[in-house]
Parts: C-alpha cells; sequence; structure tokens
C-alpha cells in the first residue's frame, strides 16, 4: 500500500485544516516519531525515471542531475547534496552505499491520456523493471496531467511495486506549476492560504520542476528510510514540513542561501553548478529537524 506523501509546507498556516496536513508544534515532530526506530535499505539504488508528458531537456537534466549528485560531493565550498544525503547514515543499517541513475523512459505522447488514476502510476512504474532489490522507478508527471488526489491532498507518493517489503520501490511527483504552485511548490509561490509573503526566486529558475525536487527528496528520503516498523505514523522527511534553513516557522522557510547574482535561494550545491532547495530531515541522533544552513 502506498505511503501518501503531502507536503504540509502551506497546510501548516492554518490550524483549522491541521487534520489533513502534518502539523508541527512548532516544526516539533510528533513523540511517536521518536518511538520509532527507523532502518534504511543497505542497498546499491539504482534510480529509474519514466517522464510522463512533455518535460524539457533543461528540466530532465535539473532533476537527473539532483539524483547524481546525491552521492557525488561537490568540490565548491559550502553545504551540498551529498552531505544532505549523509543524514541517512546515521539510520539504522547505514545508508545506500550509491545511487545511480538506470534507465529513463520518455512518454511525452501521454498514451494513458493527461488525466490518470493511482493504478496508472504503478503500471507506469513498471515499465522499467529490474527484477532486483534496490530499484526505485520515478513516475513523473508534466505540469498538464493531473492525476487523482494530485493539489488535493497530495503532490507525490511513494510505495512497493508488490507486496514484499523488500521489493522494487516506485514515487511519483507532478509538476505543479500551472495547477497549484502555491499548493506543491510553495517556497516559490506565494501559499494559497496565510501571509501572502513573497516568494523565494527558484534556484533553477523554474518554480514547477524546483518544486518537484522538494518533493522528489522528501520522497526518495522516505524511501529508502522505511519504517522498522511498518505501521509508523511518520517517515524521515515527511516529519519536517515547511523547513528550508534555521529559524523556520510555519509560513516561514528560515534562513537559507541567496545567490547574489540571480536572488534565488538555495541550502545545497549540487553538480554541474546547480543549486537546490531541499527540505529539512529528522536526526535520529540529536531528535531534531536537521538543515543544511
Amino acid at each position: 500500500m502506498a505511503y501518501a506523501y503531502r507536503l504540509a509546507a502551506l497546510l501548516v498556516l492554518l490550524s483549522a485544516i491541521s487534520s489533513a496536513a502534518l502539523v508541527e508544534q512548532p516544526f516539533s515532530p510528533s513523540s511517536s516519531l521518536n518511538n520509532i526506530s527507523l532502518s534504511v535499505q543497505k542497498n546499491n539504488i539504482t534510480f529509474n525515471i519514466v517522464w510522463y508528458g512533455n518535460f524539457t531537456t533543461i528540466q530532465r537534466s535539473i532533476i537527473v542531475d539532483f539524483i547524481r549528485s546525491l552521492n557525488s560531493p561537490t568540490a565548491a565550498k559550502g553545504p551540498s547534496v551529498a552531505s544532505w544525503w549523509k543524514t541517512t547514515d546515521k539510520y539504522k543499517g547505514g545508508a545506500p552505499s550509491k545511487i545511480v541513475v538506470g534507465k529513463q523512459l520518455l512518454l511525452e505522447d501521454y498514451p494513458l491520456g493527461k488525466s490518470l488514476k493511482n493504478a496508472h502510476l504503478k503500471a507506469l512504474s513498471g515499465k522499467l523493471n529490474g527484477g532486483s532489490v534496490g530499484l526505485i522507478t520515478a513516475v513523473l508527471t508534466a505540469k498538464d496531467v493531473t492525476v487523482e488526489g494530485f493539489c488535493m491532498n497530495r503532490c507525490g507518493t511513494h510505495g512497493s511495486k508488490s507486496s514484499s517489503v523488500d521489493g522494487e520501490a516506485y514515487v511519483w511527483v507532478g509538476n505543479s506549476e500551472e495547477q497549484c504552485p502555491g499548493y506543491c511548490a510553495w517556497p516559490f509561490h506565494q501559499p494559497l492560504y496565510g501571509p501572502q509573503s513573497p516568494p523565494l526566486i527558484a534556484p533553477n529558475g523554474d518554480v514547477g520542476v524546483d518544486g518537484m525536487i522538494i518533493n522528489l527528496a522528501t520522497l526518495l528520503v522516505n524511501t529508502v528510510t522505511k519504517p522498522f516498523k511498518s505501521n509508523g505514523p511518520q517517515e524521515a522527511a515527511s516529519a519536517c514540513p515547511g523547513m528550508f534553513g534555521s529559524g523556520a516557522y510555519p509560513g516561514y522557510a528560515g534562513r537559507v542561501l541567496v545567490d547574489k547574482t540571480t536572488g534565488a535561494s538555495y541550502n545545497a550545491l549540487g553538480l554541474a553548478g546547480r543549486k537546490y532547495l531541499l527540505p529539512a530531515m529528522w536526526d535520529p541522533q540529536t531528535s531534531t529537524c536537521k538543515t543544511l544552513v
């Protein structure tokens, strides 16, 4: 059964809708997380991608460079994607030794139409089966594709392709640029509710794709740091919604780095000179939400 990921960064702005979100008090994960031992898959992981709909070459490279940056510390000084991912070392079993980009499939002709159901996502993920443990297939949907529950109560999801706990996993993330950027691409767009503070400038100049990076990063962490007790209510990255820098509070992403030339906000350096804004991750050693800056 897939774990539905709900981007709670905006929903925490209104206590009236807290029941539909992962709410912090304030930014303090539920005590239930402290009572759960989280383990991490300790295999080499192949990351396949199904591109459903139209993505430009630049958009695809932004996402692929992020995945490749997870295990490739940048030579530049400063917080990196790799140092962010290293927090998973602290989970039971240690971090996966390496994540590599595997196969990619472009489905630009929308073979299942532009309105997808949950069953379609799982079927699409099966198009790149690898037949081995340690495989994650990401189904990424373009900005003109609607998906069941998208923008209503989720920005993506993750689950297993089979009933086996150690079977192949899949994640889905949608591009919210045209449908709900205030919900799934915050803080790069003004929120749907609450104080309308100016949005941050997206580090790669693409609100939809930079928002996808945040959601994909969260889902990837949640997929590999699976709860040791499978019925656990919280997950490693979902436990810290809306936190990107120190001093964060509901409606404020926190103090992050700003590119002096473009004015874009980021907190992690990646390959090919890329900059990304990545979510806080639960640190099991300190029992706090850890940000890079």
